[in-house]
């Protein structure tokens, strides 16, 4: 009530216990001494930012990112309320997985939380029924960007966050309560999912299904011998869809520089020289018996990496100095399918067997390429000519 007609009170002084009265009522302002109050705002004051850079509810409550990885609600969606525990049926366990992810530069954006299920637990026949997944051939994607390029048709990417997130499960799954989130009034508890956690084994297949069900209400056609292709046709314009690049107006170019160089840094020859003679050359390379066994892990992550890399460029000798190699798909060009098929009649010292090799073109864009040793011991080069076309041709 002290500074309801007493503007020039400061409010943020200590009040007095005893007000005193003055000798006289008509007191002056000249001698009292005014200061500017700051506006007390009983709300947040926000800026108004265009509707294109809001990335989320403005209502919803800070969270920092750590809370957002891993609170229930968000990475758990998946899951429906606590169920007891059937006789017979198996519970999954789960496990956190923690990443770092970095930039370009090798430095790191934000730390990444993932619940995962242990699949690898999982039984055919009694945990899932059907787990297969068509999964787009690396040919059909390059056959896929060279006809773009042919006809001039634009191509655009997309990316689906979490996608098999989004699959909904058709068995039903019990997991386990994740480390961090029992239930303390229910501890004995399980979850049943309705939706596909990533390591189940029906994840990819879940997916597919769910992904497959927009494209064929919109009036695509699934591709007969490509399941993962969809096709509308417009009037005389045909319109296709690649579920899984730098395009240019001449032409489309893929390359994995940035994946060499990870490749290259992540086994340590990122500052590797090129020498003159590299190794000894021998009609056959024996087992080094003396030196060190390698690493299983180290080596099988190495022949992965590169057999990605046949993706994009049929040569993977020479990785730090052609790095930048790749495929170029240019527009004005001939769409002509030509075949190339050779043989290597009796290379294999062991078993004596001959090695195919074959490229295909449309027109003069490369679309496929194979190298690898017959499964039959052919008598003559005649015939192991008739096996290397055949399997070129296949």
């Amino acid at each position: 009530e002290q500074l309801q007609d007493n503007e020039f009170t400061n409010p943020f002084y200590p009040p007095t216990q005893d007000v005193a009265e003055s000798s006289s009522y008509n007191i002056g302002n000249s001698n009292v001494p005014t200061f500017n109050q700051p506006q007390i705002f009983e709300y947040q004051w926000t800026k108004d930012h265009p509707l294109e850079q809001v990335r989320g509810n403005p209502s919803r409550p800070v969270q920092t990112r750590r809370q957002l990885a891993t609170d229930p609600e968000m990475c758990m969606y998946a899951l429906t309320e606590l169920v007891d525990k059937l006789f017979g049926k198996s519970v999954i366990k789960l496990k956190w997985l923690w990443k770092n992810k970095k930039g370009e530069d090798q430095t790191m954006i934000r730390n990444k939380a993932r619940l995962v299920a242990k699949g690898y637990a999982q039984e055919e026949g009694i945990d899932f029924e059907e787990s297969f997944t068509p999964v787009a051939r690396l040919e059909a994607v390059r056959i896929f960007i060279a006809y773009a390029a042919h006809k001039y048709f634009p191509i655009y990417q997309m990316d689906v966050k979490t996608a098999f997130l989004n699959g909904p499960l058709k068995d039903e799954v019990y997991v386990a309560q994740p480390d961090g989130f029992v239930d303390p009034d229910h501890p004995e508890k399980v979850y049943r999912l309705r939706k596909a956690l990533y390591g189940l084994k029906q994840a990819p297949r879940a997916w597919y299904d769910e992904l497959s069900k927009f494209p064929t209400s919109k009036g695509f056609t699934k591709g007969t011998i490509d399941p993962t292709l969809f096709t509308i046709r417009y009037a005389e314009d045909i319109l296709l869809v690649q579920i899984y690049i730098y395009q240019s107006p001449s032409g489309i170019f893929i390359n994995q520089a940035k994946y060499t160089l990870g490749i290259l840094h992540k086994h340590g020859m990122d500052k590797g020289q090129s020498i003159g003679t590299p190794m000894a050359t021998k009609p056959k390379l024996d087992a080094d018996l003396s030196g060190n066994p390698a690493y299983q892990t180290d080596y099988c992550s190495k022949i992965g990496s590169l057999m990605y890399l046949t993706s994009s460029r049929p040569n993977i000798v020479y990785l730090r100095g052609t790095v930048n190699m790749g495929l170029w798909y240019l527009k004005d060009s001939s769409f002509e399918l030509t075949a190339f098929s050779d043989v290597g009649h009796a290379r294999c010292i062991d078993s004596r067997k001959s090695t195919s090799g074959g490229i295909q073109f449309l027109g003069d864009k490369l679309v496929s390429w194979m190298s690898k040793k017959q499964n039959c011991t052919a008598m003559s080069s005649a015939e192991a000519e008739y096996v290397a076309l055949s399997v070129s041709c296949s």
